[in-house]
């Protein structure tokens, strides 16, 4: 497959950059900022450009296979997040690539929870993660909204870090998974490995899926 990145230098995008990469698929990487070009993996094609700008977005993703937004906003941008995916979200329209997003586990209900979700639970969400967290909710809401373009929206489990590519995990749909002590976490190298596996075989077209180890 031919597939873009944004956000390919950041935690999280340059997983799934390396993880393409090794599956042999030709994976363009996208930064915005040019400074951090170095940072990309080598054998990716390098380029910039801003993942909120639908023209920019059609240029870098059109005849591709699959666009990844793994973008990350830093502290006090945090509502970029809703702007980013609504531009993408159009340009998928336009160019009929699939888009994968990868988001947040805030909107998950939580087990046993009374239909209660992550942003309501401080055992799973500690203070100073609530406002991106506010952002995941609503970028999620202008997903689920959008009736034009193939998207899936991957949401991570409340425990996201570096860690050991295993090629585990479970998979789940709207509810946060948890292990047997109540954890509920994932290592990014292993998120990768989800986001690909669901890039090669689709299983959930318009539609949210989650992860967890």
């Amino acid at each position: 497959m031919w597939i873009t990145v944004f956000g390919a230098a950041g935690q999280v995008g340059s997983r799934v950059v390396s993880e393409g990469l090794s599956r042999g698929h030709q994976v363009t990487a996208v930064v915005r900022d040019p400074a951090r070009l170095g940072e990309l993996h080598p054998d990716a094609e390098h380029r910039t450009g801003d993942a909120a700008d639908v023209g920019e977005v059609v240029e870098l993703s059109a005849g591709r296979d699959l666009v990844v937004s793994a973008t990350r906003p830093g502290l006090g941008r945090e509502q970029e997040l809703v702007v980013t995916a609504r531009a993408q979200l159009a340009a998928a329209a336009k160019t009929g690539v699939r888009l994968l997003i990868v988001g947040g586990a805030a909107s998950l209900t939580v087990p046993g929870g009374d239909g209660r979700s992550v942003l309501d639970e401080p055992a799973f969400l500690p203070a100073e993660h609530r406002p991106i967290a506010l952002a995941c909710v609503a970028q999620f809401a202008a997903v689920c909204a959008d009736t034009n373009a193939d998207w899936t929206y991957l949401s991570p489990p409340a425990l996201l870090e570096p860690g050991t590519r295993t090629g585990r995990y479970r998979l789940g749909a709207d509810e946060l998974l948890v292990d047997a002590d109540g954890g509920s976490w994932i290592s990014m190298e292993d998120l990768a490995v989800a986001l690909l596996d669901e890039a090669e075989q689709p299983r959930h077209r318009r539609a949210r899926f989650t992860v967890a180890h």
